[in-house]
């Protein structure tokens, strides 16, 4: 015999503002690039590289090492993000 399953509960959920789901999709979509960001991009990725080649050959390999190359490659996403995301 087949049972009919309902579905799961729902939580309460909160009114959101058209300004906070207008900023979700821009943020939960793909922007392919236009104009000069392509290149802009690559910059930030070159300059975040150089500085991690720097980090790399100045501090001994350890957890901070590893800490501040994760911050930077972070930093470097953040900032493409913010040239993909508003403009």
């Amino acid at each position: 015999m087949n049972a009919v399953t309902s579905p799961p509960p729902q939580p309460n959920r909160l009114p959101i503002s058209k300004k906070a789901l207008d900023d979700l999709a821009n943020r939960f979509t793909y922007h392919a690039p236009k104009g000069t960001q392509q290149e802009r991009y690559v910059a930030i990725r070159e300059k975040g590289r150089e500085l991690a080649e720097l980090m790399a050959g100045c501090v001994p390999e350890s957890r901070e090492l590893s800490l501040a190359l994760t911050h930077l490659q972070q930093s470097t996403q953040w900032a493409n993000a913010g040239i993909a995301c508003n403009e």
